[in-house]
């Protein structure tokens, strides 16, 4: 099957392409490197070093005519849509529009978009579901869920098949110590480099931690299904701060030093998603817990040479 994976030289894109080459498809990445490395790119999958927005990537899109095409492509700063929200705008939002037209003139069969637990913004509940009322709290979090209701426009316009999945906070190797979830790795680069852990507040900020490989899995069973809809992609369980750095001195043989900052503009307290939708839309269900997913990323940061 030919597959495109926009951001597929990404943090998530890139192990998403290698197993859709693992499984034998002919895949396409679109990528234009900002946030992607080339060192992750699987050489068996074809490279187009374009923008989404662009005029290229949407010819290209409408001439190849992919069966799938995965959408993960995105800015995912929390921070930098606070600072420069035209710029997230401009990705986001106008980015998958242009990728909708190309899928609606290409004739995709279905677009898989990966979106985010911060188009909830601040639910007052222990658990969200995903018929809870979106109400972003940051402008990252406004364009996501922006661009899922244009999904679902272009579903019911033109028939375009989608599954749009909300991720928890998803970590794993390869993840820079930057934008969305990025605290994970944030810590294990301060752990590489011996410097105290920056904890904003009071550390009791909880988030649903999803390792890499159980989204992988949930985009890969998401293509095997020909309905449409959103689910959450989580654990079902949230996981603080304060309990991430005690599973790190756990793995750690060092001491692990820490510096409380204030809490930063635009994030949101507590998330946790409820995942059963994943389970009975796409038959999936996670396989890794947070010491599990932490271990294995732990082993391969410890052992990366920079």
């Amino acid at each position: 099957m030919k597959i495109f994976v926009t951001g597929g030289a990404g943090f998530i894109g890139s192990h998403l392409v290698d197993a859709l080459v693992k499984e034998g498809h002919e895949v396409h990445i679109i990528d234009n490197f900002i946030s992607g490395k080339k060192d992750y790119i699987n050489p068996l999958a074809i490279l187009h070093e374009v923008d989404i927005r662009s005029t290229a990537a949407k010819k290209l899109i409408i001439e190849e005519q992919p069966s799938i095409l995965y959408h993960l492509a995105a800015q995912a700063d929390v921070s930098l849509s606070i600072e420069n929200p035209t710029y997230d705008s401009d990705v986001n939002i106008n980015g998958t529009i242009n990728l909708l037209e190309a899928c609606k003139e290409a004739k995709v069969h279905k677009i898989i978009f990966s979106s985010t637990s911060a188009v909830y913004g601040n639910v007052n509940k222990p658990i969200i579901e995903e018929a809870d009322l979106t109400n972003p709290s940051s402008y990252y979090g406004l364009s996501k869920c922006s661009a899922e209701k244009y999904i679902q426009l272009y579903q019911e316009l033109y028939g375009l098949s989608y599954s749009i999945l909300r991720y928890g906070n998803v970590y794993g190797p390869r993840q820079t110590p930057k934008g969305e979830g990025g605290v994970i790795a944030v810590f294990l680069d301060k752990l590489k480099t011996n410097t105290p852990f920056n904890i904003h507040g009071d550390g009791e900020q909880s988030r649903d931690f999803i390792y890499v490989k159980d989204v992988v899995s949930a985009n890969m069973a998401a293509a095997k299904t020909s309905d449409s809809g959103i689910v959450n992609i989580s654990t079902g369980r949230n996981t603080s701060i304060n309990e991430l750095i005690t599973t790190f001195k756990s793995l750690h043989s060092e001491t692990i030093k820490t510096n409380h900052t204030v809490a930063r503009v635009g994030d949101i307290k507590h998330s946790c998603l409820k995942n059963e939708q994943a389970n009975l839309q796409l038959n999936w269900n996670p396989q890794f817990n947070i010491f599990s997913g932490l271990k294995e990323t732990y082993d391969y940061t410890i052992a990366k040479v920079d």
